[in-house]
């Protein structure tokens, strides 16, 4: 249960408060948890997207602090690098800013960002993770993700 009311303000930084981030991390990780295959797909034994994934739900539990959090989603971001497939690359950019969200609620508007990245060559498939992403937004957080730059 959020601690705000049920539509954030229009004056909502980027920085919301660690209930209303948990919150927002359970969407940013069940959007990520449908790329990871593509990064897994180029390097399967690279489990630090994984890792990330999995210290985001440690965080939306309350097992995990941010600090952790934010060291593995650097790692993310590494390995990203590392990758050199444009999809897997994108994939594991949406998984480090699912977890990033973590620290910095903002992260989240990065989300469809790196998912339309992900399908260069496949607008129809893009589109439709897009739409997908959208309806699963928690309706509060639509205008914060999706209006909010």
């Amino acid at each position: 249960m959020s601690t705000m009311t049920d539509v954030l303000p229009d004056d909502a930084d980027l920085t919301l408060p660690e209930a209303d981030r948990r919150e927002l991390v359970e969407w940013t990780v069940a959007c990520a948890e449908r790329l990871l295959p593509l990064f897994l797909a180029e390097r399967p034994d690279d489990l630090r997207p994984r890792a990330a994934l999995d210290a985001a739900q440690a965080f939306m539990r309350g097992e995990l602090g941010i600090g952790d959090v934010r060291e593995r989603a650097f790692a993310c971001h590494a390995a990203a690098r590392a990758a050199e497939d444009p999809s897997a690359i994108a994939a594991a950019r949406v998984c480090g800013q699912a977890a990033a969200v973590a620290h910095m609620a903002g992260h989240a508007r990065q989300v469809p960002r790196y998912t339309a990245k992900a399908f260069p060559g496949d607008r129809s498939r893009r589109d439709e993770e897009l739409a997908w992403q959208r309806m699963q937004v928690p309706a509060r957080f639509d205008h914060y993700v999706y209006d909010g730059d």
